[in-house]
């Protein structure tokens, strides 16, 4: 009787632990001010050794990586959120090319300050983190202080 039960405890734990979520990227946030009115927006993704994000840019494959950054009077968004150059492989099961990030991508974004009360710049992103199958997609909600 112990042994059937240790059997089915066994069981339970390593089916619970297949069960958990995961979470292949880590996001981190940062700002550095470039001048008085002006910051740098940093958005890090840290990115599990054989999985990928998506580029902002894509041809084909997966969910692009998207920022959205709450409307405020106290802050413009300068020109687009910028990326590094991101890897391009083609596909021939989708017939076109892959755009994506492994390892570790930092996305920057230039804000220009209409008011020195601002202390944090609010967001969200969108992203899917993928290896031989794609996780469904996640959104994170972000809150980033200024930099001095």
């Amino acid at each position: 009787m112990k042994i059937v039960l240790l059997t089915i405890t066994a069981l339970m734990i390593s089916i619970g632990a297949k069960a958990q979520v995961q979470h292949p990227v880590k996001w981190a946030y940062a700002s550095k001010k470039i001048s008085a009115t002006e910051v740098m927006v940093l958005l890090k993704a840290t990115i599990d050794k054989g999985w990928h994000i998506y580029s902002q840019n894509p041809d084909g494959g997966g969910l692009k990586t998207t920022f959205t950054f709450k409307p405020s009077k106290e802050y413009i968004l300068m020109g687009k959120t910028l990326e590094p150059k991101p890897i391009v492989k083609y596909e021939p099961a989708i017939k076109a090319n892959v755009i994506y990030f492994e390892n570790l991508v930092v996305f920057q974004q230039k804000v220009k300050l209409k008011s020195a009360n601002k202390k944090t710049i609010n967001g969200k992103l969108e992203y899917m983190a993928c290896k031989t199958q794609c996780l469904p997609p996640e959104e994170i909600t972000f809150n980033i202080p200024i930099g001095k």
